[in-house]
């Protein structure tokens, strides 16, 4: 697909779909992230449990934007 293509209702249906796997997929991987860090922390691994926090933060922000993604994509559909 290129620029100026237009989806057809197949496409555009699973991008909803993918877009939908895509956000849950990265709260899990997020939430995996925050429990390693807590266990990095403990550990007394500092420097690793706040490189485990930023992937969080990081993968929380992308599941964000798949989100805002996702809800435009509806706002736009007729």
């Amino acid at each position: 697909m290129f620029e100026g293509d237009v989806m057809d209702d197949k496409e555009s249906a699973r991008l909803r779909a993918l877009l939908s796997y895509w956000i849950e997929h990265s709260r899990e991987h997020s939430q995996e992230f925050k429990d390693w860090a807590g266990r990095a922390e403990a550990a007394g691994q500092l420097k690793a449990a706040r490189e485990l926090s930023e992937a969080a933060q990081e993968m929380d922000m992308a599941a964000g934007s798949l989100s805002r993604a996702l809800k435009d994509l509806a706002q736009e559909e007729p």
